[in-house]
C-alpha cells in the first residue's frame, strides 16, 4: 500500500464514516471497481487506526458532551444528584449516556455474525443496491415531521429503536449515520439532536469493531514497512472526520438531507452498471 492510497482511503473512511453515504460501501468501491487496496486481511492493522483515526474525530467535537456525560454519570453513581439547597439536580447528561448504552447493546446481536456481513464488501451489486436503499432512506428523513424529543425526553425505546437500526445498518452499503438519523427522526428527535445522539453512540460501535479488528491484525500479523503509510491515512481519516462532522451538524440545522439522496443514488447505479460491465 502506497501513502497516497493510504491517505485516499484515509479521506474516503473519514468523510463517508459520518456524511450519510457508507464508508464500508464506498471503501469497497475503491477495491471492488478499481483495484486499490482494501482493508482486508492484508490491511486489517490499517482498519484499526482508520477508525481511531474518526473516533478521535468525534472526541474532538464532542469533548464536552462526553466530558459532561462521564461527569454526570459519576455524580449519579455517587449519589450526588442534589443541590446545596437541597433540591435534586438534572442530569440529562447521565441520562444521555444510558440511552447510548441502550442503544449500543443490539450489536451484541452482530457478533456471531459480523463475518458474513463484512463479506458482503466482495459483491459489488449488492454494494451498489445498498447505497440506494441509502438514498431512499435519506428522503423518507426529509419527508418526516420535525421532532423535539431531546436527552431530556427521549424515550429509552426510541433508543432501543435507533439501536436496531444500526445493527441493520453494519450491512455494506447502507449508511450507519444515515439509518440512525432517520431513525430517530421517525422516533419524534429534533434533526439537530439526531444528529448527535447518532454520532455519539457510534463511539462504543466503532470502539468495539476497533478492538475486533485489532485482534485479528495481531494474529495475522502486521507490517511494520507500512506503518508510515498506515500512519497517514489515520490523520487523513482524522482531518476529514472533523470536516465531516461540522458540515453534517451544518446540514441538520439548515438545510435537509435530499442531496446525499441523489448523490447516493447516482454512486449506486454507476456501481452496478460498472460491476456488471467489468
Amino acid at each position: 500500500m502506497s501513502i497516497l492510497n493510504a491517505i485516499i482511503l484515509g479521506l474516503v473512511q473519514g468523510v463517508a464514516e459520518f456524511l450519510p453515504i457508507s464508508s464500508s460501501g464506498h471503501l469497497a468501491i475503491l477495491h471492488n471497481l478499481f483495484n486499490m487496496s482494501d482493508l482486508g486481511t492484508n490491511h486489517m492493522f490499517f482498519d484499526v487506526l482508520l477508525h481511531l483515526g474518526t473516533l478521535i474525530a468525534i472526541c474532538f467535537m464532542y469533548w464536552s458532551d462526553i466530558k459532561a456525560m462521564f461527569t454526570q454519570t459519576i455524580d449519579m453513581l455517587t449519589g450526588r444528584t442534589f443541590t446545596a439547597d437541597g433540591r435534586r439536580r438534572r442530569l440529562p447528561e447521565a441520562r444521555l449516556f444510558m440511552l447510548i448504552i441502550v442503544a449500543t447493546l443490539p450489536l451484541v446481536l452482530i457478533v456471531p455474525v459480523h463475518k458474513y456481513i463484512e463479506a458482503l464488501s466482495n459483491h459489488t451489486v449488492y454494494v451498489g443496491i445498498a447505497l440506494i436503499l441509502t438514498g431512499c432512506i435519506l428522503l423518507v428523513a426529509d419527508k418526516m415531521p420535525k421532532g423535539s424529543k431531546t436527552e431530556k425526553n427521549m424515550l429509552f425505546t426510541d433508543a432501543l429503536i435507533v439501536g436496531l437500526c444500526q445493527c441493520v445498518a453494519t450491512l455494506p452499503g447502507l449508511s450507519r449515520s444515515g439509518t440512525t438519523i432517520t431513525a430517530g427522526i421517525a422516533t419524534g428527535h429534533d434533526r439537530s439532536f439526531a444528529v448527535k445522539f447518532s454520532l455519539l453512540m457510534s463511539i462504543p460501535a466503532v470502539l468495539g469493531a476497533t478492538l475486533l479488528e485489532l485482534i485479528d491484525s495481531i494474529k495475522t500479523g502486521i507490517d511494520i514497512a507500512l506503518i508510515p503509510a498506515y500512519l497517514f491515512g489515520m490523520v487523513a481519516a482524522m482531518v476529514s472526520g472533523v470536516v465531516a462532522i461540522g458540515l453534517l451538524k451544518m446540514i441538520a440545522r439548515k438545510t435537509r438531507f435530499g442531496g446525499f439522496s441523489y448523490y447516493c443514488w447516482i454512486v449506486g447505479v454507476v456501481t452496478i452498471i460498472l460491476s456488471l460491465i467489468f
